[in-house]
């Protein structure tokens, strides 16, 4: 049984699946009391949706009433679609940014004083390999990641004197809802996606990885056990960033 004193009071977005479910789940097993938020109804978190500003003030205060404080924020919520230079406009990539970039800065932004106040804080936002590599018909959700990733190294200078600690978790292929087809197809199940990237090993450990893996980087990451790690991106994507 953690002591009281010890656990670790934490919001975390897109907890209805994938990533964000496994987080949660993560984070509560090691003692967190978790506050849930995600755009799908269901048990357990509260629903809402984090591309409208109002919401993300309801969120965060909805997280205060409930738990006191915010010691850890994980943002994972995000969305892709495909938006290519030339066929997608102005308003196509706002959509994409309002959840991939905005929600998470404005979330940071709001618990920032809580964590200021009581001298301890982490953060890990959820960003992807698309940060630095860029596909053709990715550019609001590529542009979105690089801005997140960004904002997190800026939260960590100015929280660093107050004992926040801001990173980004950068996943490359990774088995969620995400990643299913139209034909609800995982795309690590697609005979492209063999030939692409297990048989030519251009992902050396030949697999998508799973949510849980994914958790088990976020749990340490926003743990007490982190001490030191601050402003940086991890990547973690089963080597696909090593190869070229």
């Amino acid at each position: 049984m953690i002591p009281l004193s010890q656990q670790l009071r934490t919001l975390v977005t897109g907890v209805a699946s994938g990533i964000g479910r496994s987080v949660a789940t993560a984070l509560r097993d090691r003692g967190d009391t978790v506050f849930g938020v995600d755009h799908q109804v269901g048990d357990g978190w509260l629903t809402a949706d984090l591309s409208v500003p109002s919401e993300r003030e309801r969120v965060v205060q909805a997280a205060l009433k409930e738990l006191g404080a915010i010691d850890v924020l994980i943002n994972v919520a995000g969305i892709y679609r495909p938006t290519a230079f030339g066929e997608s406009t102005l308003e196509d990539w706002r959509a994409v940014w309002a959840i991939n970039l905005e929600a998470p800065i404005d979330l940071m932004s709001k618990v920032f004083d809580s964590m200021k106040a009581q001298g301890f804080g982490r953060v890990v936002n959820i960003t992807s390999v698309h940060a630095t590599f860029s596909r053709q018909d990715a550019l609001a959700y590529d542009v979105g990641k690089a801005g997140l990733e960004a904002a997190t190294r800026s939260f960590a200078l100015a929280g660093a004197e107050f004992g926040i600690l801001s990173n980004s978790l950068a996943p490359g292929f990774v088995r969620t809802q995400m990643s299913l087809l139209e034909n609800g197809v995982d795309e690590a199940d697609t005979e492209e996606f063999r030939s692409q990237y297990v048989e030519s090993g251009r992902l050396p450990l030949r697999r998508a990885s799973q949510p849980e893996e994914i958790a088990e980087a976020v749990s340490f990451l926003s743990g007490r056990s982190n001490t030191y790690i601050t402003g940086q991106t991890i990547t973690i994507d089963g080597g696909l960033t090593a190869t070229f």
